[in-house]
């Protein structure tokens, strides 16, 4: 096997090797967000076509990554990430608010990072399901992360008095996949609706999940 190129340590143009390295990379995420999000898809996009977008070399695509599916990894836990701090801001900034007040701001700022840019909707929804096992492994994880967040508002919700004292495992698995179908759906234009309308629908789901039984 060949060995990778090792990348420079020192200084050039006034920024660091680490630097350097890590603005390369984002232009690589950035053209494969295009390409992935927008078309021609990840399964027709060639590293090739991918360094050409981004305006690197293919010696430079092999610094950063070892295969194509590499960037489709590291993309896809972007998005997700960008969302999960879209959430935890909104979890921030709500705090002491009533409960339905709060989690419908929450969920509409989750909805608003994930939908203003309809190439997110697609890494998370379409691009990434049945590429390989690693990649349905790493969605199921995320997927994973978002009921245990739910979980854990539920939890303190129920703390509070504002919502029933029960399991909310099956609950939140139950949620986070309406939302992942809704929006699926929605982005891929099977579903007549706006997306105010299918956030407020889902915004209803989830204060129902939590309203208290009695």
């Amino acid at each position: 096997m060949v060995e990778r190129l090792r990348r420079p340590t020192g200084r050039y143009a006034g920024k660091a090797a680490g630097e350097r390295q890590a603005e390369r990379r984002q232009r690589f995420l950035d053209a494969a967000l295009q390409l992935f999000g927008a078309g021609p898809g990840y399964r027709s996009t060639s590293v090739a076509a991918l360094c050409e977008a981004a305006g690197l070399s293919t010696r430079q695509f092999y610094e950063e990554f070892r295969t194509l599916e590499d960037v489709l990894a590291m993309l896809h836990l972007q998005v997700n990430d960008w969302s999960e701090k879209a959430v935890v801001e909104a979890l921030t900034d709500t705090e002491g608010m009533p409960y339905a007040e709060r989690y419908g701001r929450v969920f509409r700022a989750y909805a608003a990072s994930l939908t203003e840019d309809p190439r997110r909707l697609r890494i998370t929804f379409t691009e990434i399901v049945g590429v390989s096992a690693r990649m349905d492994e790493q969605r199921l994880a995320r997927r994973a992360r978002w009921v245990d967040l739910i979980r854990t508002e539920a939890a303190a919700a129920v703390e509070r008095g504002e919502a029933a004292d029960r399991d909310y495992r099956i609950a939140a698995a139950a949620f986070i996949g309406s939302v992942n179908g809704l929006l699926h759906d929605w982005g891929a234009g099977w579903v007549d609706a706006t997306l105010d309308e299918v956030v407020d629908e889902l915004v209803r789901l989830l204060l129902a999940l939590l309203r208290d039984r009695d």
